[in-house]
């Protein structure tokens, strides 16, 4: 092993070490109390599986987690198909995209595992026998394809499916960084479960923001996001998810930060490391 690696692995461990003892110190009676968070895998578990596929979300459930967040777009014939990025370069290194393409040409791709773009109505048929499940349906619809009656065929259709096909055990949640799906569907079907995304840490500018929105759900950046932050918005009746979670101490900051929820690029790790390491910390 190069000393470079073996310094870099010294750092992480120390990371994810001083992370669990800012844990344990600020939080004694999070360990006497038995802390609960919700724990569910960032496109099915991107940086474990490839990611938005139904491999990943197959494997990560086989490990016994019930939490997923996926990327929702429309394809140039009106299908809806599960990706997150705006262009193929990255998963596939070539040019295009799912607003540009048929769903015959989508299926055509295969990532390096072998594995393809599946539809909404795969990804649902597969978590309709499973109950108990947390699902974020995150609406990719910032670019220049979704305006107007296309943004409102797209959120009609894609809430349509979802309420047709959701276990009664289930909790589904549709969120977006676009405030524009965010209004039209609150205001169009009112009972609906939405989440409104931020990259920035929580404050109280962004809790008016989803205050303004009638939306009591709000995903923000664990940087820049603290503990009374959190507390402040609990109070006031908010429920708060954390991202990104890019490894095991990011992890441990979200629930010393008392999130609600926490999104994970790494689940099944988080899931592993906190049964064999932090048991008193009760993954939902």
């Amino acid at each position: 092993m190069s000393r470079l690696i073996f310094q870099k692995r010294l750092f992480n461990n120390f990371c994810v070490l001083a992370a669990f003892v800012i844990l344990l110190l600020s939080g004694m009676t999070v360990r006497a109390q038995q802390s609960e968070v919700k724990v569910f895998a960032h496109r099915g578990g991107r940086l474990e599986y490839d990611e938005n596929t139904l491999q990943a979300f197959r494997e990560v459930y086989k490990k016994g987690l019930r939490g997923y967040e996926i990327d929702v777009r429309r394809t140039k014939d009106n299908y809806l198909v599960i990706f997150h990025d705006g262009n193929f370069k990255r998963i596939f290194g070539i040019e295009g995209s799912v607003e540009e393409s048929t769903l015959e040409e989508i299926k055509a791709l295969y990532t390096k595992d072998g594995n393809q773009i599946p539809t909404l109505d795969e990804v649902l048929e597969f978590f309709n026998s499973k109950p108990w499940l947390y699902i974020e349906f995150e609406m990719k619809t910032s670019s220049s394809h979704y305006d107007g009656k296309v943004l409102e065929q797209y959120c009609d259709k894609l809430y349509q499916k979802i309420h047709d096909h959701k276990p009664p055990t289930s909790d589904y949640v549709m969120t977006s960084f676009d405030t524009r799906p965010l209004k039209y569907l609150k205001s169009k079907y009112p009972s609906v479960e939405l989440l409104f995304i931020k990259g920035e840490g929580l404050s109280e500018k962004v809790l008016e923001e989803a205050k303004a929105l009638g939306i009591s759900r709000v995903g923000c950046r664990i940087e820049g996001t603290t503990r009374q932050m959190v507390r402040s918005a609990k109070k006031q009746g908010f429920i708060i998810s954390l991202w990104p979670g890019l490894s095991i101490e990011d992890f441990l900051l979200a629930v010393g930060l008392e999130s609600d929820y926490i999104c994970t690029d790494i689940p099944v790790a988080v899931y592993e490391w906190t049964k064999e390491n932090a048991p008193w910390i009760s993954l939902k």
